[in-house]
């Protein structure tokens, strides 16, 4: 998020990252539980112009400049030899502790990853060498549908629908090199992105917040209470509950939940029609219909929900 906010390129966010890593290191739960549950991060990150991927080990980094084709992170480090910039201590840091003899080329994937990993990290190995596999599939044909597919893909285990770890929320982003063009963002903003839709959204001035999508606050938060997370809330925002309402549907009642699901995949294909004539320049709508684009989409969803 302070990358975000603070980098204006996406080397530039790598920037604030790494800056914040070696100064304050990484921390955090993953989950609303008593018992921690915490893993150190990588990040993928682009702009208009480039792309980079980011992998941590504690206040260590080791980032790599992708200049072409495509790139997938999942839940493990995958940078090895192929450095574009790091930790000024990451290679002593490795030597001191013995986890590289300072001879041959030095993998940051190798040396800073357990010798012996947890069983899970199996499932992210798979899941990992699939979504690079389906990549490369559509190699030099990748269009936000193509991603959006993807996300879906239930067999690699990208697309997760088990409770405690099941896939919240997805996007895809369409960052137009052309600086007149403008980037569209895609969001399901509810769990289970093969039964979900993508629906588009453009950062423009006049922006109308959707609040069916704003999680509910609450005075007596657990998360901000020391001890915490000693008790639970129910952060699901309006049209996370109904959706999850329609799920449930689609597996009481398979014809029902089919001709939703139909529904639902109409209202996608037209937001993603308009979405590439405004990135085709064959359409210019105003400021104040993109300024509800996403807005229109989630107001529209929520009626075939109801």
């Amino acid at each position: 998020r302070l990358a975000l906010e603070r980098g204006r390129s996406a080397h530039e966010a790598v920037r604030v990252i790494t800056g914040l890593l070696e100064r304050h290191g990484q921390g955090g739960r993953c989950k609303e539980e008593p018992a921690p549950f915490c893993y150190h991060n990588t990040f993928l990150l682009a702009d208009r112009a480039e792309a980079w991927v980011l992998e941590t080990a504690g206040p260590y980094w080791a980032a790599q400049r992708v200049a072409e084709g495509s790139r997938n992170i999942s839940n493990q480090l995958s940078i090895g030899t192929d450095i574009t910039a790091e930790h000024a201590g990451l290679r002593q840091r490795a030597r001191s502790q013995g986890w590289w003899s300072g001879d041959g080329q030095f993998s940051f994937a190798e040396v800073f990853s357990l010798e012996q990993q947890p069983v899970r990290m199996e499932a992210a190995k798979a899941r990992y060498r699939a979504g690079r596999e389906l990549l490369r599939q559509h190699a030099g044909r990748i269009t936000a549908e193509t991603l959006m597919g993807i996300l879906r893909d239930k067999a690699s285990g990208i697309c997760v629908d088990a409770e405690g770890f099941r896939t919240a929320g997805s996007m895809v982003s369409v960052l137009p090199r052309d600086p007149a063009l403008p980037c569209v963002h895609f969001f399901t903003a509810t769990p289970d992105p093969s039964r979900s839709v993508f629906k588009p959204f453009v950062f423009v001035d006049g922006l109308k917040p959707a609040p069916q999508v704003r999680s509910p606050s609450f005075a007596d938060d657990p998360a901000k209470k020391i001890p915490r997370f000693q008790s639970k809330v129910d952060r699901r925002h309006e049209l996370y509950r109904l959706h999850e309402a329609a799920l449930e549907l689609m597996e009481s009642d398979p014809e029902q939940g089919r001709k939703l699901q139909e529904t639902l995949r109409e209202l996608e294909r037209q937001g993603l029609e308009a979405a590439n004539a405004l990135l085709a320049g064959t359409e210019a709508p105003g400021a104040a219909e993109l300024a509800e684009l996403f807005l229109d989409c989630v107001e529209t969803e929520m009626k075939f929900y109801k």
